[in-house]
């Protein structure tokens, strides 16, 4: 018998990483879930997760003891999901060093130490039946391809999260170890409520004007927060069908972004058609910058 596949999920609290952790042991798998209060996933742990305390701004070599920790007692991970992220909501003029730290912190930098702690295992855990090692995922949004007003931190995390799938793919590679990120629209979580949402303390009436594009922007979050159009039960769904290249995924190859909603189909084809008008509209200037034959 091929053992259950494992995963471990960060933040499994809420949101993506909760009904992740649900959707895999709908499936019989393994999950370790995780969070900063374990208290919080003590309904995972009814419905058969394994539950410890986790929090991505460790120290590495706290990570480090985690992932030891993990293997030695499971074996293996065969999907390792980076769900743990907050927006900072703040205009560049209004956010401090630390709360720009605090958000690259969380997002970023704890996600590429658990990355660091768990490859040297995975690298060396055999292929699954499938043929593959194990997946590693992480999580962006839309806002990895625009920036905007009000949230240009949260769009630089995010962008990070998106380019360092891309990179690990390639890295991975020769030893079967799948890399990619998910990129959703506005899904129905707690992402945007207050005591999720991350708001500058310094706000300044400059960018409060709701005349302002900064203003225009707070406003919307306001409006779409509990409004969104995603529902993250069919998200993690389809997110776990294509991770496990099984149900509507079966035969299919994981894709490098896993772009989820309606909305985020829509912002991204915007996004990637402005940039070719872009690049139309200047190419005789942008490529004027090479040395000719002559030189």
């Amino acid at each position: 018998m091929n053992p259950s596949p494992v995963w471990f999920i960060s933040a499994a609290s809420s949101g993506f990483g909760r009904e992740t952790a649900l959707q895999a042991l709908d499936r019989g798998h393994t999950v370790i879930a995780t969070a900063r209060n374990p208290a919080k996933i003590q309904d995972l742990a009814d419905a058969g997760a394994h539950t410890m305390a986790f929090d991505v701004t460790s120290p590495l070599p706290d990570i480090e003891a985690v992932a030891e920790e993990i293997f030695a007692r499971h074996g293996r991970v065969d999907y390792l999901v980076n769900a743990a992220g907050f927006i900072t909501d703040g205009a560049v003029e209004e956010v401090s060093p630390e709360e720009m730290y605090n958000a690259f912190n969380t997002n970023v930098f704890g996600t590429v130490n658990t990355i660091h702690a768990f490859l040297p295992y995975m690298r060396k855990q055999p292929p699954s039946s499938s043929g593959i090692r194990g997946t590693v995922v992480t999580f962006g949004s839309i806002a990895s391809w625009e920036g905007g007003a009000t949230y240009a931190i949260y769009a630089m995390v995010k962008g990070c999260m998106s380019l360092l799938a891309e990179s690990l793919k390639p890295e991975l590679s020769p030893f079967n170890i799948v890399a990619t990120v998910v990129e959703p629209g506005y899904f129905r979580t707690n992402f945007l409520n207050a005591d999720a949402k991350v708001a500058s303390k310094v706000r300044l009436p400059e960018y409060e004007d709701e005349n302002t594009p900064t203003g225009k922007v707070r406003k919307a979050l306001e409006v779409v927060n509990n409004n969104q159009p995603g529902d993250v039960k069919k998200g993690c769904k389809v997110l776990v069908d294509i991770l496990t290249r099984s149900g509507v995924a079966e035969g299919r190859e994981v894709p490098v972004r896993i772009c989820l909603g309606q909305d985020a189909d829509v912002f991204i084809r915007g996004k990637a058609n402005k940039t070719t008008a872009l690049l139309d509209e200047w190419k005789d200037i942008f490529t004027s910058t090479d040395y000719t034959e002559e030189e």
